[in-house]
């Protein structure tokens, strides 16, 4: 484990990346004390940061929760992040890609919940109870290492990747919607360029949402009604630049698109 100033100066460091938009070599590399539950304190400590200076936490997202995205991250395991207000963004709108470093897009089914989740021993029942409906989202993570060269704790410690939220305006409420089988396909400015379903993310999206109620409370943290809560993506993250245009199609909700310049 770190001491709590290399803790804290690892946060700043992440912090001035995101800033000034100059990722930083690997954590782990040079810090390889630094084990999750570093790399949690670190998250929080950037999270407490901002909330000072005014953001407010509008979810949380579950990250590296589907095969495919532990394969592309060579790790074995979700990590969680939190999503504040700042991040979200209207469909349809221009992402300046000047303001990022790096980044990506993924693909996902959020869930808006009408009530808080129970934690500890938090259910896929509890989940689906409380979720008050499921919408088309597109999250663009982006990355203060450089060149994505991370484990589990470097992206841990980075808020897990977080960067940007789109949801789309079509939403509907879970009841008579069988999660796992909602297909996803995108595009990106007009060719097919990943598809999956929902059910690649730990066999049911809703299992996603009730592991990070249970994850989250170990730290203190819970889901509140209102919050959006992303499970995670069920394909491979694509890159993205700008004059790029990204759809992701979902079967049984619709459409979100956000283009970037």
């Amino acid at each position: 484990m770190l001491s709590p100033t290399e803790r804290r100066a690892i946060a700043d460091e992440l912090a001035r990346a995101e800033r000034d938009r100059k990722p930083v070599a690997p954590l782990v590399a040079r810090h390889p004390k630094l084990d999750v539950e570093d790399a949690y304190a670190i998250q929080l400590l950037q999270i407490e940061d901002k909330l000072a200076a005014g953001r407010l936490i509008r979810g949380h997202k579950v990250g590296l929760s589907s095969p495919a995205m532990q394969r592309m991250m060579n790790v074995n395991e979700p990590d969680y992040g939190h999503l504040l207000d700042d991040m979200f963004v209207f469909e349809n709108a221009r992402v300046d890609v000047s303001t990022l470093i790096q980044p990506r897009v993924e693909f996902e089914v959020a869930f808006i919940l009408r009530d808080p989740l129970p934690a500890p021993g938090c259910t896929v029942a509890d989940v689906l109870r409380n979720t008050a409906y499921v919408a088309p989202s597109i999250e663009i993570i982006d990355s203060r290492i450089e060149a994505w060269k991370i484990g589990l704790c470097d992206t841990i410690a980075d808020n897990a990747s977080s960067a940007r939220v789109v949801l789309g305006a079509h939403a509907r409420p879970i009841d008579g919607l069988d999660l796992r089988l909602i297909a996803a396909i995108a595009t990106k400015n007009g060719e097919i360029v990943e598809t999956g379903a929902a059910g690649a993310v730990l066999g049911n999206p809703a299992v996603a949402v009730a592991w990070l109620a249970n994850k989250v409370h170990q730290f203190g943290v819970k889901l509140e009604a209102g919050h959006v809560i992303l499970p995670g993506s069920c394909t491979r993250a694509v890159d993205v630049k700008a004059g790029d245009v990204v759809t992701a199609e979902f079967s049984g909700l619709g459409s979100v698109t956000i283009s970037f310049h």
